[in-house]
């Protein structure tokens, strides 16, 4: 018996997976298909310190290679068995540097049964960069990705990409070359990034944080400020605000601080080096803001592989449009909503900037993705999904914006406990926009009964009545519709906008 393709899989893709060979993880990556905003079927990685004492021997110890290629029999395995129609296998700095590195590299082919491309540290920028390309909306800066044996470093600019560079500043590199000392790894640093001189040109730009163990300092630093969203795709921090916490973890300050078991033994033991490569490097660029990025090598090289048309696509808008396909009771009437929010926004006197017309659109797509909860939990599990979800193209206000929209929709125009820690993400502006667009919502979802057809004919108008500032319009034919709870959700956004609104049929 054939098994029927899963109903909650988008049709006409299929998976395809990633084998990362790095300096200190190798990494298995199965992503759903092919698009522009790809999800992941599955994802692990195995700790193998390929890069180990590579400097001082030139040759990738032979426990590590033989625990890599032990990983890479099981993520060929774990290939077939998600069904994935191609693998692409990728290697970084150990494997093109260490003398043994050729003989590895045909050993990993022959398991795999699938060619390894090596990359150069020119190439491992350009994906890096190409990775931040796909992952950001209206990219401008310097994206440096840090791995166990180089740090990568390149100028982007929305969807152009400079010339990057390599310097071995990777974490297990540089704390070998330290002799595990912080003090003597800042020399270290300090001696390589003086030459690149690309960072003099970000100056007041962005600086984008791509690799693992800084990854690990984004998820430290949320942890100790207790932040309520834990998504490291985005999260920012101002250059004054990194540099301090930066100083903290490179002096073991506050090692002793809870947060510090958020993050693996493994990454540990890396943070001081890595907190010494990223503050050298910000301090020579002097970024406006830092940047931490779940995008890297691995979504670069993905994307670059995609159709230009498919590329310009937006990513964040693909993936709400993709979600609102798989879990909403209908694409189209969440397209209508989004169609219709926009046209009613200026009446109560909003001028959206491009990036919040976008939120609203993608918090129109994803308005109905709850619809299988318990009514009393419709809400919460929205929030949830939205605010935990794998989007990119977004940033953390606009994530909560989304986010709280949603939730306000179902469960009412006042912040609770729920929505109040969420709320604090955002800005006071996003905070009143997510209301008056949940508000908006309540009363279109009481027309449409979640169903398209109804929204695109109603519409708010200004009112020739002297006792009243808009009239929602509703054709006659949809008289039927008109009851208690509809005036109440009226009033409702009337008491939230300050206007006094009516309904008129006609």
């Amino acid at each position: 018996m054939v098994e029927s393709e899963a109903q909650g899989r988008l049709p006409g893709i299929a998976p395809v997976s990633v084998v990362d060979i790095g300096s200190n993880s190798i990494r298995l990556v199965i992503y759903e298909g092919m698009s522009r905003s790809p999800a992941m079927l599955f994802n692990e990685k195995v700790m193998c310190g390929l890069g180990k004492g590579l400097a001082r021997t030139g040759r990738m110890n032979q426990a590590s290679v033989e625990r890599a290629l032990a990983a890479l029999h099981r993520f060929k395995a774990l290939s077939r068995q998600a069904r994935a129609s191609t693998m692409f296998a990728l290697a970084t700095a150990a494997a093109r540097e260490a003398e043994n590195g050729p003989d590895f590299i045909h050993q990993a082919e022959m398991i795999l049964g699938q060619k390894v491309r090596v990359l150069t540290g020119e190439e491992e920028a350009y994906f890096s960069a190409l990775g931040i390309v796909s992952g950001f909306a209206d990219t401008d800066g310097i994206v440096g990705d840090l791995g166990g044996g180089s740090l990568e470093l390149i100028d982007v600019a929305g969807v152009n990409v400079g010339k990057g560079i390599t310097l071995p500043l990777g974490g297990i590199r540089l704390s070998e070359a330290s002799g595990g000392s912080p003090a003597q790894a800042r020399i270290v640093a300090r001696k390589y990034l003086r030459t690149a001189n690309l960072l003099k040109k970000g100056e007041g730009r962005a600086f984008y944080a791509v690799g693992g163990t800084w990854r690990a300092l984004g998820a430290l630093h949320m942890e100790a400020q207790n932040y309520p969203l834990h998504m490291i795709q985005g999260y920012e921090l101002g250059f004054a605000d990194a540099m301090d916490f930066l100083t903290d973890v490179v002096t073991a300050k506050d090692q002793k601080d809870p947060a510090y078991a958020a993050i693996s033994k493994s990454r540990r033991n890396l943070l001081p080096f890595g907190a010494v490569a990223l503050q050298e490097t910000i301090a020579i660029m002097k970024p406006s803001r830092v940047f931490f990025s779940a995008q890297g090598v691995r979504e670069g090289y993905l994307y670059s592989l995609l159709p230009e048309r498919e590329k310009a696509r937006d990513p964040l808008l693909s993936a709400a449009g993709e979600l609102a396909i798989l879990r909403a009771r209908s694409p189209e009437h969440a397209r209508e909503l989004a169609e219709w929010t926009g046209r009613m926004m200026p009446l109560f006197g909003v001028t959206e900037t491009p990036e919040e017309a976008r939120y609203r659109e993608t918090a129109c797509l994803l308005a109905d993705i709850s619809w299988r909860a318990h009514p009393d939990y419709r809400g919460l599990q929205a929030l949830n999904l939205i605010a935990h979800g794998t989007f990119i193209g977004i940033t953390h206000p606009g994530r909560a914006f989304i986010a709280l929209a949603n939730y306000y929709r179902f469960e009412g125009l006042n912040d609770d406990a729920v929505s109040s820690s969420l709320a604090g993400i955002a800005p006071p502006r996003m905070r009143e926009l997510a209301k008056l667009l949940g508000g908006l919502l309540r009363v279109a979802y009481l027309f449409s009964a979640s169903m398209p057809g109804v929204v695109p004919h109603i519409a708010f108008r200004k009112s020739s009545q002297p006792d009243t500032d808009l009239d929602l319009l509703v054709p006659a034919d949809y008289a039927e519709l008109a009851g208690e709870r509809l005036d109440g959700r009226l009033q409702q956004l009337a008491k939230l906008t300050g206007k006094k609104l009516a309904f008129k049929f006609q």
